[in-house]
């Protein structure tokens, strides 16, 4: 937890009384601002998480490199998400509370301090950074649901916007949860600064500008012809077939067919994200076509009990922490049964 016995707060001079009550309404907007909503509903007991940069990380061809940076400012499109991942970890360890005003981003530290700005409608709102994300369609950033309603995205999904990192704000939070305070610890720290009543450390020199990569280009599919269909048409199967519990996972498996190419191949090695496995290909192919935003998807061919089973996956990716926040976005997205495998 947050310590104040090593983390004394400076004090300053007074200010004239008119400065002294503008930053004091600051510190009251900017604890609202971050500050959980009593509706929110959050399972379990707190998580205080981690300060967290992260090591780089490749999806679908595109590396991310984290970096700590304190005056970070990029346009771009913002997503939100919220049920499907609520109550469940973030990225830095936190346990994930759709009422409360944080966000994901790709690159910036865990936490951090951003001010969010819809450009379509001048509304603007500041979050906590706490997660890693988003990777679908080129968005620079997913917002909780809470801050997507203060923004007005949750309507239409998507906004476009700009991120501004407020730098005295995020030092204060990298000071707070280096020394094991939590999320309430770091929202009473922003609300500090604001007032005038924290002094965090020196702003580190940076290194170089975050430049946003560019989209993974889509993925391509080729539908088999139906006059040569690469599965047998006539296989018995209900409507969609959940995976088995005793379906490979691709480790030292036969080798399978690519529904997408018709051909014979064993599955590049790497760390491959499986959404599920059916009994019939159409079945397969429908779900496939869901997650392809998402990234690289194919279906892969195999077996398990002898009878033939359609596994639909996403990747390669280079680690397993790649492969993990990709699986982790289709789980928000309502993906459930989404898991790593390995090859």
């Amino acid at each position: 937890m947050y310590d104040g016995a090593t983390m004394p707060l400076a004090i300053v001079s007074p200010r004239p009384a008119p400065l002294t009550l503008v930053r004091a309404g600051l510190a009251v907007l900017l604890l609202a601002s971050l500050g959980g909503c009593g509706s929110s509903g959050g399972k379990g007991v707190a998580q205080p998480g981690t300060y967290k940069i992260g090591a780089p990380y490749k999806i679908d061809g595109v590396t991310y490199t984290p970096q700590e940076e304190f005056s970070h400012v990029e346009t771009g499109v913002a997503s939100w998400y919220g049920p499907g991942f609520h109550g469940k970890s973030t990225a830095n360890g936190e346990r994930y509370d759709q009422g409360e005003r944080t966000a994901a981003h790709r690159t910036l530290q865990m936490p951090a301090i951003v001010r969010v700005t819809n450009l379509d409608n001048g509304l603007s709102t500041v979050v906590r950074i706490n997660d890693r994300g988003p990777f679908a369609r080129s968005r620079i950033i997913d917002l909780s649901r809470t801050a997507a309603q203060e923004l007005d995205v949750v309507r239409n999904g998507t906004a476009h916007v700009r991120i501004d990192q407020l730098q005295a704000e995020s030092l204060a939070v990298k000071d707070v949860a280096i020394n094991g305070g939590g999320p309430a610890e770091q929202q009473a720290a922003v609300a500090q600064v604001a007032s005038g009543r924290y002094a965090p450390a020196q702003v580190p020199v940076q290194t170089a500008a975050y430049t946003p990569p560019p989209p993974a280009p889509a993925p391509a599919y080729v539908q088999p012809a139906p006059a040569q269909p690469v599965w047998p048409t006539n296989s018995p199967s209900p409507a969609v077939d959940p995976a088995p519990a005793s379906v490979p996972t691709g480790n030292g498996g036969p080798t399978v067919a690519s529904l997408a190419t018709g051909t014979a191949l064993q599955p590049a090695s790497g760390f491959y994200v499986q959404t599920g496995a059916f009994a019939t290909p159409e079945n397969a192919e429908r779900q496939r076509g869901a997650v392809s935003s998402y990234g690289v998807s194919e279906i892969f061919q195999g077996s398990a009990g002898g009878r033939d089973v359609y596994r639909v996956r996403l990747g390669p990716y280079t680690t397993s922490d790649a492969a993990g926040i990709v699986a982790d976005r289709l789980k928000r997205s309502g993906y459930g049964d989404a898991r790593v495998v390995a090859n």
